[in-house]
């Protein structure tokens, strides 16, 4: 697993999970990679440390010089991989939320920035509203300070809910 960080062109920084440096360049370029944000697929990946489980791994005894690149370079507390008790737990509060999301949203689909501003301006009940908009639009809402959350949800969990 690659975890990378990642920056929208508005500024945002995130963090991506991918499984290798070849399957994020490949969903980097079909757009598959967005800002949970504001939805910007223009991404660019940030410098950082690789994060890297060293558990056991033993300091050296005496210091040592290296040509290798600072980007390969291990701080020392870099946190280790998540244990897969906690990964597990973790993936099961995401479904749980998103579930949570999906049960009590009315889904506005394309409609979303239009149906978020007849709320916020008082022209219809207000709502939970989920759907889909642009980034563009996305930014235009937040700048008249209307209030929203980009949720990548996981096609198989739009099914309806039993």
């Amino acid at each position: 697993m690659k975890v990378l960080d990642l920056q929208c062109s508005a500024g945002h920084s995130f963090e991506g999970w991918f499984g290798s440096e070849q399957d994020f360049l490949s969903q980097l370029q079909r757009a598959l990679v967005q800002c949970p944000l504001c939805g910007d697929a223009s991404v660019q990946k940030k410098l950082s440390a690789p994060r890297l489980n060293l558990s056991g791994a033993k300091p050296p005894l005496e210091p040592t010089t290296s040509t290798a690149p600072a980007s390969d370079a291990v701080a020392a507390g870099a946190p280790s991989a998540l244990n897969p008790e906690l990964q597990n737990a973790l993936h099961q509060a995401w479904v749980h939320m998103a579930k949570q999301v999906l049960a009590n949203t009315e889904d506005v689909g394309d409609r979303f920035a239009d149906e978020a501003r007849r709320i916020h301006y008082g022209e219809v009940e207000e709502r939970g509203i989920r759907g889909k908009t642009t980034p563009t639009e996305a930014r235009e809402l937040m700048e008249e300070g209307i209030d929203l959350v980009s949720l990548p949800i996981p096609e198989h969990l739009k099914k309806p809910l039993q």
